[in-house]
């Protein structure tokens, strides 16, 4: 059964054209000021990116809650949580949430859901059983709730996948998949699994400085913190890394293959690769020290990445 057969009332081609081919991701409004992210997210959108995706953690702003902030302040982009941890809340309140968004929004939220790492769990008080497990039973839940509003259009969902056995669930029970913190080649295989019709919305991560010192020093602190979490190192050896590569914050040749950097035609090329990899739509993450960096190099990166 194909997602549009799974999913009804959601028009996956639509919803390609909706989110378009590039969008932005970023966990820095999370830790600033509601007006600031306001701001930042109507230039975002008038830049001409198709979707925005924000991250959730623990001491940052809650994903529905947030979305809403953002959606209130852009008229056409795609709010997307990149991801709404199952952890967090029960699958009610994320079905009822999102349904809400969807509607006060013109079908503009996408629910992006994961089941998060184990130590961000069980700092929580939670279990962190079989992940699998659990986000199927997730979803199990979301569909058998009843949901009374006034609803023209559910909100899509997508699962973070990474490996096999979350790709197929994303592709038998949700509109696609948001794979974080991967490669091309990864985009490859994903989309092999996935086959033709779900979304596929990897992220990436950016750095623009062609000093080899100072970009891997930066990316190096974003490999260093996803390098400690068995979820990311797993999928990485299913890629063919060796463990020589996976500690230390990653060797240089894992660090350059997950963070492309250079200059803003340089970066662009690795988007590109992607897409050519089967994407639709990629979620560029620019790794930067200051919030205003961040649109900074999207104003850079835009006549690059959004032409044609």
């Amino acid at each position: 059964m194909s997602a549009q057969e799974r999913s009804g009332d959601i028009d996956l081609p639509d919803l390609k054209r909706q989110v378009g081919r590039v969008g932005v991701w970023t966990s820095v409004f999370g830790s600033q000021s509601a007006g600031f992210a306001r701001e930042a997210a109507a230039e975002i959108e008038h830049l001409g990116y198709g979707a925005l995706w924000v991250g959730e953690t623990p001491s940052n702003k809650e994903a529905l809650v947030h979305s809403g902030i953002l959606l209130g302040a852009t008229r056409r982009m795609v709010i997307a949580t990149g991801i709404a941890n199952i952890w967090v809340r029960d699958a009610t309140a994320a079905a009822n949430g999102a349904n809400a968004l969807a509607e006060a929004y013109d079908g503009r939220f996408l629910l992006g859901l994961g089941v998060s790492h184990a130590p961000l769990v069980s700092a929580r008080g939670h279990d962190y059983r079989k992940p699998l497990a659990a986000i199927r039973d997730y979803l199990d839940a979301m569909d058998a709730s009843r949901y009374d509003g006034p609803l023209p259009l559910r909100a899509p969902r997508v699962l973070a996948a990474l490996r096999t056995g979350m790709l197929e669930l994303a592709a038998r029970r949700t509109d696609g998949a948001h794979p974080y913190f991967t490669t091309p080649e990864h985009t490859l295989r994903a989309r092999k699994i996935l086959g033709p019709e779900p979304l596929l919305a990897p992220e990436q991560a950016v750095v623009l400085d062609s000093d080899p010192v100072r970009a891997r020093e930066r990316a190096r602190k974003y490999t260093s913190r996803y390098l400690t979490l068995p979820n990311y190192v797993n999928n990485l050896r299913d890629l063919g890394w060796a463990e020589q590569d996976l500690t230390g914050g990653g060797s240089d040749a894992l660090v350059d293959a997950i963070v492309p950097w250079g200059d803003p035609a340089s970066v662009a090329e690795r988007i590109r690769a992607h897409h050519g990899a089967g994407a639709d739509h990629v979620c560029v993450q620019p790794l930067v020290d200051h919030p205003d960096d961040l649109l900074t190099q999207l104003r850079v990166l835009a006549p690059l990445l959004l032409r044609g």
